[in-house]
């Protein structure tokens, strides 16, 4: 599951909204809705995730945070380290070959020292 997909499953739960009832109410189909809450499918379009905050009401900061989790939200990364230094180069692969083993605090402390940059 990706990011977007959790908050949106959370959104769609606070309000009691089935997927069904919002994926018809979006114009889009039930499939497509499950398979991106659940990190099937690649991030939503820029004018999906603005349908998105129409539907929850959601506005200001709320709805830019919405947006960003959907640009953080490809379940499937690249990362081009191609021209960065071997570390770099390192660090992307070590990564790859250990995200799954990272238990949540581990995944906490990567991303706030990230975030910390």
């Amino acid at each position: 599951m990706t990011p977007f997909g959790a908050k949106v499953r959370a959104l769609r739960r606070a309000n009691e909204v089935t997927l069904k009832k919002m994926a018809g109410d979006l114009q889009v189909s039930e499939a497509y809705l499950s398979a991106l809450e659940h990190g099937r499918r690649g991030r939503p379009t820029p004018h999906l995730v603005r349908q998105i905050c129409g539907y929850f009401n959601i506005i200001w900061d709320d709805a830019e945070a919405l947006e960003q989790l959907a640009r953080l939200s490809h379940p499937r990364v690249v990362v081009d380290t191609a021209g960065l230094s071997p570390k770099a180069t390192e660090l992307a692969n070590r990564l790859a070959e250990r995200i799954k083993d990272l238990d949540e605090d581990a995944l906490d402390t990567l991303l706030a020292r990230i975030d910390d940059t």
